[in-house]
């Protein structure tokens, strides 16, 4: 879904792509700097500093506030993120989503409406979307906005982007003023994550055979030397017009050749917790990128026994404890990718929350239910996984409040 929005296609997918969590992110200035320093190898503090503390600390009540004053389902709904397709949203889906509270929405397939039109279809969203102490917690609005074959909004007000191969070929700085402005046209669209930018390392030898990446152009290049600056400056321009960025998909989908979107059983052989093709994951996330993505392969030499989405040696091993990521991990589309096909619905929520995932995305919502119910029972059942969901939703919630989601009177 994400990553996947096949792009001739047109549904959602594309070719393939995923202090205990309430920390709040740096403030927008700090991270674009970050950021962009982090595409000049230069290295800023790990900590705020004194001035940015207390903003912090405001941010964080906040979220504790609301996650305070909220219902269980209310809660739950916050782990998940629905599709809907932008050109035609079924009200019936919209529906399923209001009623099981999902905190987050995909916009996926095609839409050539322009941002006047997007905004009308995510008021409309925002309006439904719950209220808590008669404050309304907006809903996260994401899509698939990489450039070339993979653009899910185009028309009056959008840009048409390049493809992620051209974009490698700018300058860092035009490439970080370029996605700035592609940030604000989202912004006022509506939309405030963007599931972007492609962090994957496709070598030169796999090239286009390589079928989630390679085959669209949607790589920066072909080593990690090449990829890393330009991800950075790609999420920087994000930073600056405060829409959050993407990184996926995480260990990287460079090196296979199927794509998880249409192919079953698609395997990395080559990448090792050490691989170079790692260095854009790493270097994004101490320039603090609030979303990383995690893909649907299997790593043969990081956990060959679990998918990458549910496996804890990818997610809380290498990417929480080696890597040191405090943000949201998302799931790569856990709803219509065939990657996912053999598991049942409910077991795919619950094996990729259980593995340190925060944030489901489900590409057919229909699949909310059994989802949301599976979670419900198994906080029920167990302290330990409660608390997971606790800190996972406290991770959504900061991230909404980052982008002004939440009002705390």
């Amino acid at each position: 879904m994400t990553s996947q929005q096949a792009p001739t296609h047109g549904s959602r997918r594309a070719p393939s792509h995923g202090p205990r969590g309430r920390k709040a992110l740096w403030p927008v200035p700090l991270l674009a700097l970050s950021l962009a320093a982090a595409s000049l190898g230069v290295t800023y503090p790990s900590h705020p500093s004194a001035a940015s503390r207390s903003p912090e600390a405001a941010a964080a009540s906040c979220v504790d506030k609301v996650y305070s004053a909220m219902t269980g389902p209310q809660r739950v709904g916050q782990l998940f993120m629905g599709s809907i397709t932008a050109s035609k949203p079924d009200q019936a889906r919209i529906q399923v989503l209001r009623q099981y509270h999902v905190g987050s929405v995909f916009l996926a397939g095609r839409s050539k409406a322009g941002t006047k039109a997007t905004k009308s279809l995510v008021d409309s969203l925002q309006a439904k979307a719950d209220t808590v102490s008669k404050h309304r917690v907006g809903l996260l609005v994401s899509t698939d906005q990489e450039g070339g074959q993979v653009q899910v909004l185009s028309g009056p007000g959008f840009s048409t982007m390049p493809s992620g191969l051209v974009q490698g070929s700018w300058s860092t700085s035009k490439l970080r003023a370029e996605a700035a402005t592609w940030a604000k046209q989202l912004k006022a669209a509506g939309v405030n994550l963007n599931l972007a930018p492609v962090a994957d390392v496709v070598p030169l030898s796999l090239g286009r055979n390589n079928a989630p990446i390679g085959r669209y152009d949607r790589e920066y290049g072909h080593t990690a030397a090449a990829v890393t600056p330009h991800t950075n400056a790609f999420a920087a321009g994000f930073a600056q017009s405060n829409v959050l960025a993407t990184l996926k998909h995480f260990p990287g989908l460079g090196n296979v050749r199927g794509n998880t979107d249409t192919t079953a059983n698609v395997v990395d052989t080559v990448t090792t917790t050490k691989s170079s093709s790692l260095t854009p994951f790493s270097s994004g996330v101490k320039a603090g990128a609030p979303f990383v993505m995690i893909s649907s392969a299997t790593y043969s030499k990081i956990d060959s026994k679990h998918r990458a989405a549910f496996s804890s040696t990818v997610i809380q091993g290498l990417l929480r404890k080696t890597m040191g990521f405090k943000g949201v991990v998302i799931s790569d589309d856990l709803g219509n990718a065939v990657a996912v096909k053999t598991v049942p619905p409910a077991d795919r929520a619950l094996n990729f929350l259980s593995a340190g995932g925060d944030l489901v995305l489900a590409g057919e919502p229909n699949q909310v239910p059994a989802m949301t119910k599976a979670v419900t029972a198994r906080m029920a059942q167990s302290s330990a996984f409660r608390t997971q969901m606790d800190q996972s939703i406290h991770r959504v919630l900061t991230a909404k409040q980052k982008v002004g989601l939440l009002t705390c009177g």
